[in-house]
């Protein structure tokens, strides 16, 4: 190793030590890794080659024991059947400090850009289908090749995220490594261990393989797909889609986690639970400092009883954008100040929790109000018995793939794909919920019978006892292209968000338009009726969210107040006499909501928030008491 290559090291640890130890890289290789992403050095072509393997037929071989041990030697994609080995005449040894290679990404995307990729980016398309095994003759993409492409590269997908950027930049990548890697085979003892490396001076994604024990020529080079998971069960799931197996022994019911479970979370979140403390009680007529960083809060809160403050240390309410987390503190110190939060709150605001504590509503399945969810972190095994078991009695088996705390629809995918759902879970933690197959739909003049969802602003007042208003005033969003159950990236026929995408159209019904427009649409549904089982709905999650003590529900904290937005769907379904029912689907609980369209269109928008979170008056004020 060169002087100046020496000196690079340092900078390289500085830059690539943590992601290195995190992937268990050991420390000799670094000098040598550190040379080839300088150099772009592949020389994996001097030590492996490719080998195609002739699979046996299955009628002329009579070894019931070779022909199970064929069926267990997973091969990504259809025939032909390949493996690496190492042909290096020397072998490979693992104390070499050389012995780390380079693997070049042949395509790297976000999930819901693959589609447009493999249309419109030259060469793609034929070269995944060969890498893929799929016949793919011709210089045009077509849509079937297409379709078998998405289908298969889950079997082939690796990904990694940024740790820094925008909620935006922070979406999981996917890539598929190049002929080379995506050949090397799975094993329950391999020979080898990957792992993706961004290398920073480049800004390019590679992935590093190398040796775990001495090897001689010929051997073979393997790697295990479910690396890192020790639970015999959940290794079967996870090489799922490579070694196809039935779960259907497993029970599929959820029950509601342990405590521990709550405990770990509440520990995860770092927040310090307050003290007992009495009630605040204030003179009739004061006038209350408010401390806010919400521009909207500031632009529009105009009710006299309440000023703006830049010192925190003076204000009556914290109403802060950001979480609180030393809740004891304020409460030893300041118990008399109020704020727009609760502790434990992430409860309802994080969809897993969400899930969670909603059983205790429903049962091991959840209740009606709810979509059928599971954790894909602790439920991978309940949940693929859900779905085989669907699958045998021919049910719908459309899914949706939701991070567990991101909002916008990000990172959300909808799939009737297994290997897609259990792929999905090594990206980012997540929950999977049943897609509403059968969605209420809105008829939409300029497109046709399109999907959309509800939002309310919900406002808690106190745990204990248990005090809920809504706010008059719902949201509508809408989908921009007719439904059906295809096409299952397509954004803007399956997804309602459309405010945040410049290009995309914004359809906006204001709710006092739409409540008749509905009502013409569907004449044996009053809205009062629809609304009335949607604010049933809101009033059971709430008191099942604040059914036990913090940190298994909100903690009932006299000075917290909030403001929620609860999205939500109708689905049709039968109610127990056989009579069709629309039925609410709450989708998500969103803490600290933009507000934008509220103060828009309703200029007393906070005047009433405040009002009623920390007046506990609510004449003339916008909002209904549920609970």
């Amino acid at each position: 190793m060169s002087g100046d290559g020496e000196e690079d090291l340092p900078a390289f640890v500085a830059l690539h030590g943590a992601a290195l130890r995190a992937s268990k890289v050991p420390a000799h290789y670094w000098e040598s890794l550190c040379r080839k992403l300088r150099g772009e050095v592949f020389d994996a072509g001097d030590y492996f080659g490719i080998m195609q393997v002739e699979e046996v037929d299955e009628e002329e071989e009579g070894d019931e024991e070779m022909e199970e041990q064929l069926k267990k030697k997973p091969n990504p994609g259809s025939e032909p059947c390949f493996k690496v080995i190492v042909t290096n005449e020397n072998g490979l040894q693992a104390s070499n400090p050389n012995s780390i290679f380079l693997i070049d990404h042949a395509w790297t995307y976000r999930v819901e850009h693959a589609r447009q990729q493999l249309l419109r980016v030259p060469g793609l398309l034929h070269r995944m289908a060969n890498l893929m095994g799929i016949d793919f003759h011709g210089e045009i993409p077509d849509e079937g090749s297409i379709e078998q492409v998405l289908r298969e590269m889950w079997k082939y997908n690796q990904t990694y995220q940024l740790s820094q950027g925008t909620a935006e930049e922070k979406v999981p990548v996917w890539y598929i490594m190049d002929e080379f890697g995506s050949r090397i085979q799975h094993s329950d003892q391999p020979s080898f261990a990957t792992a993706p490396l961004f290398y920073m001076p480049q800004q390019i994604a590679y992935t590093i393989l190398w040796p775990l024990r001495d090897l001689e020529t010929g051997d073979e080079v393997t790697r295990d797909y479910a690396y890192g998971e020790t639970d015999r069960l959940i290794r079967k799931c996870v090489l799922l889609p490579w070694v196809p197996a039935e779960v259907l022994d497993v029970n599929c019911f959820t029950p509601e986690p342990s405590e521990e479970h709550y405990q770990a979370i509440f520990t995860e979140n770092k927040e310090k639970l307050p003290i007992a403390v009495n009630p605040p009680v204030y003179a009739k007529d004061k006038v209350f400092k408010v401390f806010t960083d919400i521009q909207q809060v500031l632009n529009n809160l105009t009710h006299p009883r309440f000023v703006f403050t830049d010192n925190e240390g003076e204000a009556d309410i914290l109403y802060n954008f950001s979480h609180f987390k030393d809740y004891r503190k304020l409460s030893e110190e300041r118990p008399e100040v109020m704020l727009n939060q609760f502790p434990c709150e992430n409860l309802l605001t994080v969809k897993d929790c969400l899930a969670s504590i909603s059983r205790r509503a429903g049962g091991p399945d959840g209740p009606r109000w709810l979509p059928r969810t599971f954790n894909l972190q602790t439920e991978l095994p309940q949940f693929i018995s859900y779905f085989q078991q669907r699958n045998r009695r021919g049910e719908d088996n459309h899914w949706i793939c939701k991070p567990w705390n991101l909002a916008r629809s990000l990172d959300t995918h909808i799939t009737n794909s297994l290997n897609n759902i259990i792929r999905h879970r090594e990206s980012s933690p997540k929950v999977v919920c049943k897609y509403i197959e059968n969605p209420v739909l809105f008829h939409r003049e300029d497109v046709g019978m399109v999907k959309f969802d509800i939002r309310y602003v919900v406002l808690l007042r106190s745990v204990k006892p248990l005090k809920v208003y809504i706010y008059d005033v719902f949201w509508l969003r809408f989908s921009n292209r007719a439904f059906s159950l295809d096409n299952l990236d397509d954004y803007e026929k399956h997804f309602t968000v459309m405010n945040y995408a410049p290009t995309v159209t914004l359809k906006q019904v204001h709710c006092e338009d739409f409540i008749p427009l509905f009502e013409k649409q569907y004449p044996e549904y009053p809205w009062t009726t629809v609304q009335a089982n949607i604010f049933n709905a809101f009033a059971e999650l709430f008191q099942v969210a604040s059914a036990k003590p913090a940190p298994l529900g909100i903690c009932d904290y006299p000075s917290s107040r909030a403001i929620y937005a609860v999205d939500l769907m109708l689905k049709w379904d039968t109610n127990r006499d056989g009579k069709r029912i629309m039925q609410p689907q709450i989708l998500e609980v969103n803490f600290n909501p933009d507000c934008d369209r509220a103060c828009k269109y309703h200029p007393t928008f906070f005047n009433d928030v405040f009002s009623t979170l920390f007046l506990d008056e609510t004449d003339n004020c916008h909002v209904t008491c549920i609970v």
